[in-house]
This record gives structure tokens, sequence and C-alpha cells, in this order.
């Protein structure tokens, strides 16, 4: 499958618009217990479909079904549009804007998603993967206070792992003392490589390649700051409106994921060669196999998720200081068709943790 590059330069100029109709559509989450009823309005199948993604082994779900075409399948006569993106306020930006359907993304852009619309633009309708993504530095660097006068990159302002650094810094009070950069994770790499930037808090593949392809080393795995070590790296969202008029194709896409999920957890070794020729064809260059195998070591592919975390996650982007009050993310979650996927296919339901209901 070919799949386009996409710059959303103009979503969020767009934005305001769109979210001035779409807050006038009534609906949330399914019909189910307690949670908010949506709205009769389904369309049928939609004649295409939107799919952002990112070229990151933690996206490694979404590039094994584009590259098996397992989410086509399901999709039948839908066409899908895969749409890459580099860091998760751009793709915010274009699913606000109207021009994407659904995305895979990094929950801190998804909780924001969901905070600028006021709770309406966007439902979160599965997990990805939990875990992958670490603060590496220079070998000289031992402890987080000697970050004090240091240059640390984040992929993109206001993305998941911005808001990671930026709450470890406010708790160890270095917030200011430390220089916080934000750079493509390419640039990441030679920057780090070039001696302009100290460290970095990132996704996989990049902190493996920072740690073995240009000596840093691991200061802090995100997975220790969390019960059990599970934290939501990469979430599927999708618009609303989209839910409400094509639910079908929603559930489509969901059947596509667990297969996904499925193929990549049953054989890792194909995952990791097929998520390997992707990354060659979207940034073009190929992981070493001993990146490839570290950063899948350090991730899980799940289609749950970790719903109970995100309350706190909303609370760390206060805390980060990227929102001036924690976001409501009451009625989020709309695990409804994902659960009608797991059940058919004979397996446990994801919890939603309160997540669905208002």
């Amino acid at each position: 499958m070919r799949i386009t590059n996409f710059r959303a330069t103009r979503a969020l100029a767009a934005s305001a618009a769109v979210l001035s109709l779409v807050a006038a559509v009534a609906g949330c989450s399914r019909a189910d217990g307690n949670e908010t009823p949506v709205a009769s309005t389904d369309k049928g199948p939609a004649t295409e479909l939107r799919l952002g993604y990112f070229p990151n082994v933690t996206h490694a779900a979404a590039l094994v079904g584009l590259d098996k075409g397992l989410f086509s399948k399901e999709l039948g006569s839908t066409k899908l549009v895969p749409t890459k993106f580099n860091a998760g306020p751009e793709a915010v930006g274009a699913l606000l804007g109207g021009s994407l359907d659904a995305s895979f993304i990094g929950s801190g852009p998804a909780i924001n998603a969901y905070a600028k619309s006021k709770g309406e633009a966007v439902r979160l309708v599965a997990g990805t993967t939990s875990g992958g993504a670490q603060l590496v530095v220079k070998p000289t660097i031992t402890k987080v206070e000697d970050l004090v006068g240091k240059t640390i990159a984040t992929p993109s302002l206001g993305n998941t792992q911005d808001v990671s650094l930026k709450k470890l810094l406010a708790e160890k009070g270095l917030t200011g003392k430390v220089k916080v950069t934000n750079l493509e994770n390419a640039q990441t790499l030679d920057a780090f490589k070039k001696g302009d930037v100290d460290g970095a808090w990132l996704p996989e593949p990049w902190s493996s390649r920072l740690v073995l392809d240009a000596g840093a080393k691991v200061l802090l795995d995100e997975a220790a700051l969390w019960p059990g070590g599970k934290f939501p790296t990469t979430v599927l969202i999708v618009r609303t409106k989209f839910l409400q008029e094509h639910p079908q194709t929603v559930k489509t896409l969901l059947t596509g994921l667990v297969a996904s999920i499925d193929f990549s957890n049953s054989d890792q070794a194909a995952a990791k060669t097929v998520v390997n020729a992707q990354l060659k064809e979207l940034t073009g260059k190929a992981l070493k196999p001993e990146v490839i195998d570290r950063a899948f070591s350090k991730i899980e592919i799940t289609a749950d998720p970790v719903a109970a975390t995100f309350p706190q996650l909303a609370k760390d982007s206060v805390t980060a200081g990227i929102a001036k009050e924690a976001p409501d993310v009451s009625g989020f979650a709309d695990f409804g068709p994902l659960n009608e996927v797991l059940a058919k296919a004979g397996k446990p339901a994801v919890d939603a943790a309160g997540l669905d209901k208002k």
C-alpha cells in the first residue's frame, strides 16, 4: 500500500469553525449503563477513512495493519487514506480541522484534542501501545539534578514526552533550570551526536537509536513511573461525528486493529520485519537489528489504552505547565465498538475505568 504524507499546516486555523459545528452535535459515548447516549445519525459505511499515524515503533500496530492490508481488508468498499504525521499536535490540528477522521496518537495530544473541543470533537476508542518511552542522556549525567543548565529535547511542544519531561522537572524543582527544546526525532539524533543537546525524552525507536547509535544512556524509563509499568504511549481516537455517522466503519477499523495486534504478538519477528520495512519507506532508513530488537522489548502492543491512567495524565499537563487546569476526561472513552470486536474474537473486554461516563 502506498502511504501518503500530509502537512496539517492549515488545520488549526480551520478548527474553530469546525468546533462550532461539532459542539452542536449531540452525543458522546454509547448508550450502555450510565454512559451518555449518542444521537442516532448512522449514515452507513463511510466513503473513505482518513487515518493518521506516525513513523515510530510505538505505532507498530498501525504500521503492521497498513503494510499487511489488515485495515483495508475489513473496511471493504471504504477507501483508506493513510496520513503520516511526525508529532501529535499536528494530528490534533487535522482532527479538529476536519481533515482527518481517526488517528493513532500519543495520550497527551489525545487528551488535548478532547479538552480543546470541550469534550465534543473526539473519542478514545482503543489503545495500541503501552510503554516505550525513555529519558536518555549523555553518560556524564547520572541523576536528574545533573540536568541543570543542560538542553533536553522532546518531539513537540505539548506532546506526550514533552509533558512527561516537564512534569518531572517541576516535581524536582527544576522548572526554568533546564532548557527544553522541541525537535523532530531525526533532528534530535543528529543534535545529540553533535553535542547540541544533552539528552532527550523520546518514544521508540528513537530512544534506542540514541542509546545504540549515539552512545546515550538511560536516565529514566517512563515505565518506572507507572503502576505495573503500564502507561498508554499510543492510542486510537476518532472524530465524534465520524463515529456517530459511520459506527460500522469504526468497528471494521477496530477489527483490523485487533488483527494487527494479534499478528504483532503472535509473530514478533515478522512484525519487526514489517515495521522496519515501513520505517525505511517512511524515513529513508531502516533500523539496525539491535535497535529494533531493543525498541520492541520496551513496548507492549495491546488494545487496552490503560484507561485508569487518563485522569492522572490530565493532571500531569498542569504540573508540566502545559495547561492551566486539568482537563475533564469524563466521557472521553467509547469502548463499545472495541469490546464488541473483542467479544466476537473471544477476547476479554477492555475496562473503561469510568472514562466512558459523564
